[in-house]
């Protein structure tokens, strides 16, 4: 039985039956903080995964980081990535590696078989076995070593938790969340990092000020902005090619980050204006409850989504066909069932000035 705090967001049909059924809950707020829309509970506890990388990289960025090593917007996109392990992308986290001073053998993310197909297969005839920078994490801990260069810290143990890189990380993360670093919960993510739990409705609101950051101090604004503009100025370095995060933000032309994370986690960020003249940005923070092993939940919940908040045209939608509503095949190519979003988002009126 699903938790309480998720409801069913997509049924899977076979013939006339619903023979399965993905249970979530998400939160759409704006940058004033404003609940605009859920499903499900929207104080549902949940870690953001790889959905936190930008505020991961949101310390760096403040301090002055990207003007220090003089990075390039599409090495500073990399930072808050993961990436499917390109040669394009190992050449960019390796490029920053070199101007931070540190090597791939300071990475403490893992190794694991790059998720670009033609990658791994290359990899495999050649004999080569994948290394940290395939990791789709690298790009983070490299700026988080970087941060621990720029500090005059020791790099050894960067990922510690009572670490200065990491202690400043959960401190503008817990900020940017409206909460203070005692209310997140902590845990250790799949690259070994520090991650994060809170309530969906504080990371809506974190992606929001991400997309808008109206209110906060002059130097952190300054500082997200830079962040917004490289993620969405170089997508194919958020995820990749083909890679729904890449996808939609290639398509939204700039003025939607998405942001996806681990065991079913999504984030995206709406710029100001998107959803009419003078609304304020909005984030969005979903989360799947049972881990979207496949990702068949994630694309369609978010697009729905988006679509009910009319930020995407028609166009836009058809050029992301391939995550809406669509029927199942089998191997024979036979259709068999479909695959639908069962939702409609429970909504506040919020009313703007001109």
């Amino acid at each position: 039985m699903p938790h309480e705090n998720y409801q069913p967001m997509v049924e899977v049909t076979r013939g006339s039956i619903v023979e399965s059924v993905h249970f979530g809950a998400l939160a759409v707020v704006d940058a004033r903080g404003q609940a605009l829309n859920s499903w499900g509970d929207p104080q549902t506890i949940t870690f953001l995964r790889s959905s936190a990388k930008p505020f991961q990289a949101l310390p760096f960025v403040e301090a002055g980081g990207v003007e220090h090593f003089d990075l390039t917007e599409k090495e500073l996109a990399v930072m808050c990535a993961s990436h499917i392990g390109t040669d394009e992308h190992v050449a960019t986290v390796a490029g920053m590696q070199h101007k931070f001073g540190v090597t791939e053998s300071n990475l403490l993310c893992g190794t694991h078989t790059p998720a670009d197909e033609a990658t791994a297969r290359a990899l495999l005839l050649k004999g080569e076995a994948p290394t940290p920078l395939r990791h789709n994490c690298s790009g983070k801990h490299t700026g988080m070593l970087g941060a621990a260069v720029m500090r005059s810290l020791p790099v050894e143990d960067y990922i510690n938790p009572d670490h200065p890189v990491q202690q400043s990380i959960l401190k503008a993360f817990a900020e940017m969340c409206c909460l203070l670093p005692e209310e997140v919960e902590l845990g250790t993510d799949g690259c070994s990092a520090p991650n994060f739990a809170v309530p969906l409705y504080n990371a809506a609101c974190a992606f929001a000020r991400l997309a808008d950051p109206h209110d906060v101090p002059a130097r952190r604004a300054k500082a997200l902005r830079h962040i917004f503009r490289a993620m969405a100025a170089y997508p194919e370095m958020i995820a990749g090619e083909g890679q729904f995060d890449t996808r939609l933000m290639k398509v939204s032309g700039g003025q939607i980050l998405s942001k996806g994370g681990a065991e079913g986690y999504q984030a995206v960020a709406l710029a100001p204006g998107l959803l009419g003249k003078g609304h304020p940005g909005v984030g969005i923070a979903l989360k799947i409850s049972d881990g979207d092993a496949a990702n068949r939940a994630r694309p369609l919940v978010t697009l729905e989504i988006l679509r009910q908040l009319g930020a995407l045209n028609e166009d836009q939608l058809a050029a992301l066909s391939m995550y809406r509503p669509r029927p199942i095949y089998n191997w024979r190519k036979l259709e068999v069932g479909l695959i639908r979003p069962c939702f409609i988002l429970e909504k506040r009126p919020v009313y703007y000035g001109a």
